[in-house]
């Protein structure tokens, strides 16, 4: 009989845990829904949006975790990237780099190598000639890259780094943004990302209970 009561106790405290574990992440403490969707330019994808800036340390160490994490999502999810700068000078030049990497289509190669040249080789990288000279390891002519640097290409994609970090009116970096509506609001790394596939199955479940 002490048995029996024993093991309704096990399964009531399993039944306990699990539901807890089931009921995920509440709205407002671990995410928070923003007051006006932004609508993603692909509808037909659950868009992933990350703020971010290789000025920012505590983006260079969520990167591991973002990247590990992004080499997992299935075809229905996008990952955009956005570089920041808050108008704030000494950031300006690495958002100008990043979107720089970006038109000449080396960002895949590239990305990891420029968080490492910043944060453990300690390199400048925050003018144009910064990075000419630091492209130019990728095999890019060092004049591309001062032209792409301030090109209308380059310019077009900054004012529109400016205009969805207001929109979305990002507090921090780095920061995640699922379906233009959830905005993660945990600062441990490893948290930020379940937080983010939580959202994203959230966002799937809806879609799927909308469809004829």
């Amino acid at each position: 009989m002490r048995m029996f009561a024993a093991l309704i106790g096990l399964v009531v405290g399993l039944s306990i845990a699990t539901t807890s574990v089931a009921a995920g992440y509440t709205a407002g403490k671990e995410y928070v829904v923003l007051a006006e969707r932004i609508v993603p330019a692909d509808s037909k994808k659950i868009e992933v949006a990350e703020f971010f800036s290789y000025a920012c340390p505590s983006c260079y160490k969520f990167e591991p975790h973002l990247q590990a994490w992004a080499k997992k999502l299935p075809a229905d999810v996008g990952l955009v990237q956005t570089h920041v700068s808050f108008n704030r000078p000494d950031w300006a030049g690495y958002q100008r780099g990043y979107y720089t990497i970006l038109s000449l289509g080396i960002k895949d190669k590239a990305q990891e190598a420029v968080f490492n040249s910043i944060y453990i080789a300690n390199k400048n990288l925050s003018g144009a000639q910064d990075w000419a000279d630091f492209l130019s390891l990728y095999g890019v002519d060092k004049q591309k890259t001062l032209s792409t640097y301030n090109s209308f290409g380059v310019n077009s994609q900054v004012k529109q780094a400016e205009a969805r970090t207001r929109d979305f009116k990002i507090p921090s970096t780095p920061a995640l943004i699922v379906d233009g509506r959830f905005r993660v609001a945990v600062a441990n790394h490893e948290e930020m990302v379940k937080v983010a596939q939580f959202l994203v199955d959230k966002v799937r479940a809806e879609r799927a209970a909308i469809k004829p």
